[in-house]
């Protein structure tokens, strides 16, 4: 027996369990990519635009961190730019959320160390989870070249940016096989792999703000931290520009030099052990702990806090780029256009905001799914069964959750509110006010995310073996349709579909109390209807 018998079987295994998630990643992304591709097009149209914008994305400091830099003036390069950034995060997040999955996730439930008892070698759980998860990668990045194509650019073009994102997802996956190794948890393994990618964005962002245009005022080229990420290689294919494809070969070293690490460090563990000791932790427990709020927060407040961050920067970050929102899109009525019909008002700066608060909504959507999937998890690794052997109820524990969710989603948007107006204040000169104004219509997008937080707790009610990937699924035809529903002509009764529809788009537009009203009681109801399912039906694995 070598240290690989029994990988295919164990890959088998692996594609039986996440046959959703990864049918719901593999096409999902490339859908996204055509979605998006034909957004920009609609905005871009001509040269003279696309040299605008070249010319403004690559002078203007945020858009050089955020999006990166324009290879060319093609159609393509302009679309790339804008879609790389959320393409790249989701291979990323994915590919090492599913390594994890089927390599950590299995020895802290003790699946692998049943596993090992039959005739499975040393090396074949983690080579079963690299095997579907470079697959799913080299997948979704083959649709996303005919998604690419289907959106009407050019072959040579596609198939670039798609490698490119290709090959984030498999440097990722090496990462993540890494910190499988040196994590106890499946959750510290996440942890540090989604740190991983922070590091890489940042490695990113800092080479391109810091690079020199070229001398025909179009083209960036990066500073030398750029080619330290994995998120910077992508951008230096330089798809629909002067294509570089050598710098393939990069995230493909990185992936082989990073298993071999995996391999020598899963020789120097035992099973269920990691190199990091785990932390210790105090010898009494918090009083807080004794309520199902208290370990709530527990459980909640690290991964709330790196969310907080995240959408701090990124609130004041596209707050400062409200000064510069004139300068993006002159003489280009498409792009206002389209800046009107996601923002949903005819002021240029109002819409823009409200766009900005518009996505951040949907984000933080994300968290709200996230956070209320933890009950699936405890669901399922029998952590439940017995807490509800205690005094706590089924209804008081799940309550507890969901608001625990809400209250989170509700911080982050006021934070997201808070930092977009303090960031438009600063460049304004009235920090304070536009402060108040944005933290306030921030605030009227918490009915959306009441209806996203009623819809899992449904799903986890009444179908719980379904609810994870179903709750993404719902989430992302919630983003499509409410955020990219208008710009690509949808019916109007498609649009319906997504509470994020129906938020009035403050500032662009005034308030109206109905549709939030109404949202509320949506929520409200789903809520109840989660709540009763889950107190009557059993609680399988």
């Amino acid at each position: 027996m070598s240290a690989f018998t029994g990988t295919t079987r164990l890959a088998r295994l692996a594609l039986r369990r996440d046959r959703v998630r990864l049918a719901i990643w593999t096409l999902g992304s490339p859908l996204i990519g055509y979605a998006l591709a034909e957004s920009v097009a609609s905005i871009y149209p001509d040269e003279q635009n696309r040299v605008g914008y070249a010319e403004v994305a690559n002078t203007s400091v945020v858009a050089r961190a955020f999006n990166g830099p324009v290879a060319s003036t093609d159609l393509g390069a302009v679309v790339v730019t804008e879609t790389y950034l959320t393409l790249a995060v989701l291979a990323a997040l994915l590919s090492t959320f599913a390594v994890v999955r089927h390599t950590r996730q299995n020895e802290e439930t003790g699946r692998a160390e049943l596993l090992g008892a039959a005739a499975i070698g040393r090396y074949a759980l983690l080579t079963a989870a690299l095997v579907v998860v470079v697959g799913a990668n080299m997948l979704a990045g083959a649709l996303l070249a005919v998604a690419f194509v289907g959106a009407g650019l050019p072959a040579a073009g596609s198939v670039a940016a798609a490698a490119a994102i290709t090959g984030v997802g498999l440097a990722f996956t090496g990462v993540a096989a890494v910190t499988a190794q040196l994590s106890v948890t499946s959750r510290g393994a996440n942890a540090l792999a989604a740190a991983a990618v922070g590091v890489a964005f940042l490695l990113r962002a800092t080479g391109d703000v810091l690079g020199e245009r070229a001398a025909d005022g179009v083209r960036l080229d990066s500073a030398w931290p750029t080619w330290l990420s994995p998120m910077g290689w992508g951008t230096q294919v330089r798809a629909f520009g002067d294509e570089r494809w050598w710098v393939l070969g990069l995230p493909v070293a990185l992936l082989v030099v990073a298993v071999a690490g995996a391999y020598a460090l899963a020789e120097r563990r035992d099973v269920g052990a990691g190199l990091l000791a785990a932390r210790r932790g105090p010898a009494r427990a918090a009083a807080g702990l004794l309520s199902p709020a208290g370990l709530t927060w527990r459980l909640h407040r690290g991964a709330l806090a790196g969310w907080a961050v995240a959408v701090a920067v990124l609130g004041l970050a596209m707050g400062l780029a409200g000064n510069e929102v004139d300068d993006m899109i002159a003489d280009n009525p498409a792009a206002a256009e389209a800046i009107a019909q996601l923002g949903g008002g005819d002021e240029l700066l109002d819409a823009f905001l409200a766009a900005m608060l518009g996505l951040f909504a949907l984000t933080i959507g994300a968290y709200v799914v996230q956070a209320l999937l933890r009950v699936r998890g405890d669901e399922s690794d029998g952590i439940l069964e017995p807490l509800l052997a205690t005094a706590v109820s089924r209804t008081r524990w799940l309550s507890t959750q969901v608001a625990g969710a809400v209250l989170g989603a509700l911080a982050l948007m006021l934070l997201a509110g808070a930092t977009t107006g303090l960031g438009y204040g600063l460049a304004a000169g009235d920090p304070a006010g536009w402060t108040v104004e944005l933290t306030g219509a921030a605030l009227l997008r918490l009915p959306a995310l009441l209806v996203v937080a009623g819809v899992v707790t449904a799903l986890f009610g009444a179908l719980p073996r379904l609810s994870v990937a179903l709750s993404w699924a719902v989430l992302i035809v919630f983003l499509l349709l409410g955020q990219l529903g208008a710009a690509l002509d949808l019916p109007q009764a498609a649009l319906n579909l997504s509470p994020y529809t129906h938020v009035p788009s403050v500032p662009a537009v005034d308030v109206t109390v109905l549709p939030l009203v109404v949202l509320t009681a949506v929520a409200a109801v789903l809520l109840a209807a989660g709540l009763t399912t889950f107190r009557r039906r059993d609680t399988p694995t």
